[in-house]
């Protein structure tokens, strides 16, 4: 009957009474170091926006072929697996956003979400902008309303538009202006000279 007694204490000890408790283990991933950026693209990027610093004074015969080198050169250092950091993405995605193709803007995107996922959180702005741009390239609607043009002798416009798709709180969640900043800003351009 002792046994019995002594196999039935064992049968109901809790499993964790009987051996230890397992190490508590995270499963969060270690952080990433994060790699160095790329000097060049970071030189590419700065001559980029260097370029455009007095734009009322751009010499636009100048800065296309500085930007298509510019651009190639970059897709060297793509093509190479020469970037790795979100500020390479980052600054490639402002070179090809100053493209000229359809192409051209809907690479800047795709780099601007590499960007943003490698850790450069203002890349949404660039790439709701980036999209915009492909989008009126394509001949179809901006969605995010980044996009402000002039053709000579006309008003200033976003249009093509489709400003019901996305609410003000997703264009702010990509650092975009909601609509009514943005109408007081298209204002504001119908207001300057030239």
């Amino acid at each position: 009957m002792r046994c019995a007694i002594v196999g039935l204490m064992l049968w109901a000890t809790p499993a964790s009474a009987a051996s230890p408790a397992p190490a508590e283990t995270s499963t969060r991933p270690a952080p990433v170091a994060q790699p160095a950026s790329n000097p060049e693209m970071t030189a590419l990027f700065d001559a980029d926006q260097k370029a455009r610093n007095a734009p009322a004074t751009i010499d636009w015969k100048v800065l296309w072929p500085a930007d298509r080198a510019r651009r190639a050169r970059t897709q060297v250092l793509l093509d190479t697996g020469a970037l790795h950091s979100g500020d390479d993405f980052y600054h490639a995605a402002y070179l090809f956003q100053h493209g000229e193709t359809p192409a051209d803007f809907l690479k800047a995107h795709t780099l601007a979400v590499v960007a943003t996922a490698r850790g450069k959180p203002e890349a949404v702005w660039i790439a709701a902008a980036t999209l915009d741009r492909y989008l009126q390239r394509i001949g179809q609607p901006q969605i995010y309303g980044t996009q402000f043009q002039r053709a000579p002798g006309h008003a200033w416009t976003q249009e093509p538009y489709q400003r019901d798709l996305l609410s003000d709180a997703l264009r702010q969640a990509t650092n975009v202006p909601p609509l009514v900043d943005q109408a007081k800003q298209l204002e504001g351009y119908q207001h300057q000279p030239g």
